[in-house]
């Protein structure tokens, strides 16, 4: 199965800037999706954004406006840029590609921490 390898994570302070990548290690056909989500400690995953085949983005409430995903279709490569980040930012963020056959990929997830 193919792997979603996920790159860019760290320490940043608040109010400064962070771009996370994720690829594929083989080739997926048929993407439905990619999407970002995230997990803070002792609490459950959720979903910050997302952008489909087609280029419909949708993003959480508490990103907007300052997160934007993009990706590269040639190189099954989805990216989250995010800007004006705050400490409750903090947490890992995993990718999320859904082939047409919902078949779902994870990665391995990436620790972003935010100091104040």
């Amino acid at each position: 199965q193919a792997q979603l390898v996920e790159s860019g994570g760290g320490l940043v302070q608040a109010g400064g800037s962070m771009r996370l990548s994720c690829r594929t290690s083989r080739t997926i056909f048929g993407i439905a999706s990619m999407g970002w989500y995230r997990q803070a400690p002792a609490s459950q995953r959720e979903l910050v954004a997302t952008i489909t085949r087609g280029g419909s983005v949708d993003y959480a409430d508490s990103v907007k406006g300052r997160f934007t995903i993009s990706r590269d279709s040639a190189k099954n490569t989805v990216y989250l840029q995010m800007n004006s980040l705050k400490p409750e930012d903090t947490a890992v963020y995993y990718c999320n590609f859904v082939d047409g056959l919902s078949t779902q990929f994870w990665g391995q997830g990436t620790q972003v921490t935010v100091s104040s």
